[in-house]
């Protein structure tokens, strides 16, 4: 059997305990029982203002805590726009990521011991130590810019304070290269500006909403999912375009089920109907964009006849949708998705996109795509950084959009046969699974098993975990202070996340770990506070408020200082291209050898007996991370396959039947899933809810749940124009017997 040098290890095996400090044993049926069937008193309840990190959207929200100091419940806050006081499921089951038994209770060091690799207990003294004495190793002998960070959300900002100061900007979250980075690319070569997160998307006055790929209502982004429901009641017209009935395909007035890979074919085929049968904005056109006799030519032969075979949406279904989009313009809102990086060319549908939204005069206009204003909260005081001799950045020169550091680029760079001008040797891993959040998982672990450091920050033992020379358990969000939450949004607004209670067993907080860190690495000057209020209470001044007027109201709103919400009729404006208008035709693409206008480009398609693998989200679920969570894991605790009648009756297959799948490249899943035979999903693909199957023992309800759509994501194709992954060149073929029991028994 090959040994390797880092071996992985799971954290479950090890019988660590730790010592609770706060909040005792969990009961699910206890607690979940108090606060839903006996209710609360709640006079008697102290209440905290923290902001949700169990996904994105952050909203604002009140931690009640009661006089023995145990969290009993999360609320919305009423004075927030991004929840409007209503939380989702997602949400209002936050605390059970405080209450989970399975989280990292104290730091572990890898050692070996009698042949075996294996992890240790370790104090925090002595596992900052290590890192800091790493990190200056790594630096003496390779440079700073050779220890990489890749985060994500609220811990890797404090982390990416600490890799700045030490000289290293080689920071990259996968957020960018696997999510929305191609919209933002997308948007801004079009309108010169991307559009935010959350979205500036005018739902609320919209008159037509068209989804592309878009599942609002699993994925549960709160505001909009509450502008959604409240424009259904009122008689909004809903496009949706998917492969698959979704729960928002289901309340719209259309759903065309599209050939997976299609979509830029139906885009232009909309084009062609808006501008040959003069249906598109003409005043908005002649007005602010340039190009538009160079992209009426371009969409001359894109006719809905060409597109039927191609899509598989009839002529008259293209023809209709279009003129539905018409006539609500310019209240009418293509959606620039989220999760957009699917087929290589990425940036280019999300330009199409963009492009749809200028004909119709969406941009800058009611119920298309308003103008955000954000507060831009002071930084605190702290010298210049270094300035490194490369950066994530340079990692990713071959895509000359790519304006942050792409993930994969970093791990290219840390395998050392890999042809790369820089070699990263190290890693910090702080808020992310990477193995399971990064596709080409072959590739990470050739990565992981070069390097020679790496430290993994999490609340939870995820994958990534067991790759790690040293963990550090990070409190939840409840247990901490954070960074300022400053949202963009109709109006500005700013949201305070401060403790409610005692971080349980012996966790601590990102901004804690990274300023010891900090002082150990002589880079004291950098870290100027005692506690990171001192930081919070600092910057809330200079916006006129304080730290102890923000812990009653936990959420401040502004005023616009900026432009109006909208473009008045005829108002000039200057956009920010380079020319100053709508990039219908862009010199910038063509200069730079790609195309000026997006082009339709067929992609492969299924090999026999083989299916596309189409995943999604679940309400309840955020990404991977919130399948152990003991609130969220009981509303949803595996997925399933959706499989067409068509296919089940080739295969003989029974609804619930556990099936194995395997992709194109041979990969099988670990576990079985079971079967959800349906007519809401084509023939030619499958569906899974993304997240599950988790492999490592100590997640101990999200063990072995279901099958991982990740593991099934060998074949990664890459956007030329900013580095994006597509993941849906996948395909799985079904196994009826379990693949894995000669290898069990």
């Amino acid at each position: 059997m090959k040994t390797t040098r880092r071996e992985f290890i799971k954290v479950s095996s090890l019988g660590l305990g730790g010592v609770a400090l706060a909040g005792g044993g969990f009961s699910l049926s206890k607690l979940f029982g108090e606060s839903k069937h006996q209710g609360l008193d709640m006079s008697k309840l102290k209440r905290y203002p923290t902001y949700c990190d169990v996904c994105f959207w952050k909203c604002a929200a009140w931690t009640y805590v009661n006089d023995k100091n145990e969290i009993k419940k999360v609320a919305g806050n009423e004075l927030d726009t991004h929840c409007r006081g209503r939380l989702c499921p997602r949400g209002t089951g936050g605390l059970g990521m405080y209450y989970d038994d399975d989280r990292l209770k104290t730091p572990l060091i890898r050692v070996e011991k009698d042949g075996k690799q294996t992890f240790r207990e370790a104090s925090w003294e002595e596992a900052l130590d290590l890192i800091s004495g790493k990190m200056k190793d790594i630096k003496s002998k390779y440079g700073a810019e050779s220890f990489a960070l890749l985060k994500h959300g609220s811990p890797g900002k404090h982390f990416e304070h600490l890799f700045k100061a030490f000289g290293s900007d080689t920071i990259a979250e996968p957020a960018f290269a696997q999510c929305r980075g191609p919209r933002a690319v997308g948007f801004k070569l079009t309108f010169g500006s991307a559009v935010g997160s959350p979205e500036t998307t005018d739902i609320r006055d919209s008159k037509c909403l068209v989804l592309i790929g878009s599942h609002i209502g699993e994925n549960m982004h709160n505001s909009q999912v509450q502008e959604v429901s409240d424009a259904i009641d009122r008689g909004i017209t809903i496009i949706t375009v998917d492969p698959r009935l979704s729960t928002i395909a289901n309340k719209s007035k259309f759903w065309l089920p599209i050939r997976p890979a299609t979509d830029m074919a139906l885009l232009l085929a909309w084009m062609h109907v808006l501008i040959y049968e003069e249906l598109y904005d003409k005043k908005y056109i002649d007005k602010y964009s340039i190009g538009f006799d160079k992209l009426k030519e371009h969409v001359r032969k894109f006719t809905p006849e060409w597109a039927y075979p191609i899509t598989d949406i009839k002529p008259n279904q293209i023809r209709e949708t279009a003129r539905e989009m018409a006539k609500a313009s310019p209240a009418v809102l293509v959606h620039p998705g989220r999760h957009v990086t699917w087929y290589g060319d990425d940036a280019q549908r999300s330009r199409a996109i963009a492009i749809l939204n200028a004909l119709l005069g969406s941009w800058g206009k009611r119920g298309g795509f308003y103008f955000s204003e954000k507060l831009k909260v002071p930084k605190y005081p702290h010298p210049h950084y270094p300035e490194p001799n490369w950066d994530a950045k340079d990692l990713s020169k071959k895509y000359p959009l790519a304006k942050t550091g792409i993930t994969t680029e970093v791990i290219r760079a840390s395998i050392p046969d890999e042809n790369t001008e820089h070699k990263v040797k190290a890693w910090m891993v702080a808020g992310t699974n990477l193995t399971q959040s990064v596709p080409n998982k072959k590739m990470t672990l050739k990565a992981i098993e070069a390097l020679e450091f790496l430290v993994v920050v999490d609340l939870m033992p995820m994958e990534i975990t067991g790759y790690a020379d040293v963990i550090l358990p990070e409190c939840s969000y409840l247990e901490r202070y954070d960074m300022i939450r400053s949202s963009g949004w109709r109006t500005p607004s700013i949201a305070l996340r401060m403790p409610a209670v005692e971080p349980r067993f012996n966790s601590k907080p990102a901004w804690w770990m990274a300023k010891q860190l900090g002082e150990k690495l002589g880079l004291g000057d950098y870290f100027k506070y005692n506690d990171y209020k001192e930081v919070i209470d600092w910057q809330l001044k200079q916006l006129g408020t304080s730290l102890e007027e923000m812990k009653h109201v936990g959420v401040m709103n502004f005023n616009r200082n900026g432009r109006e919400l909208y473009l008045k009729d005829g108002e000039d404006y200057k956009f920010k291209t380079p020319s100053g208008k709508i990039e219908l035709y862009s010199e910038k693409l063509d200069k730079m050898g790609f195309d000026p206008i997006p082009v339709y480009k067929a992609h492969e398609k299924p090999p026999q007996n083989y299916y596309r693998l189409i995943y999604g989200r679940a309400p309840m679920h955020t990404f991977s991370k919130t399948i152990n969570n003991p609130y969220l894991n009981d509303l949803k605790d595996t997925n399933n396959l959706w499989i067409n009648p068509r296919v089940a009756d080739i295969w003989g297959l029974k609804y619930g039947q556990e099936i194995w799948i395997k992709n194109q490249d041979g990969k099988v899943s670990d576990f079985p899933v079971k079967v959800r035979i349906t007519e809401r999903i084509r023939w030619d693909s499958v569906y899974m809810v993304h997240g599950f199957g988790h492999n490592n023992k100590k997640l101990s309800r999200a063990y072995g749940k279901g099958a991982s759509d990740s593991q099934m994501i060998t074949k990664v194709l890459v956007d030329p124009l900013m580095g994006g992954t597509g993941l849906r060149g996948n395909f799985v073929t079904i196994l009826l017997d379990n693949p894995h029991k000669n290898i069990e028994s």
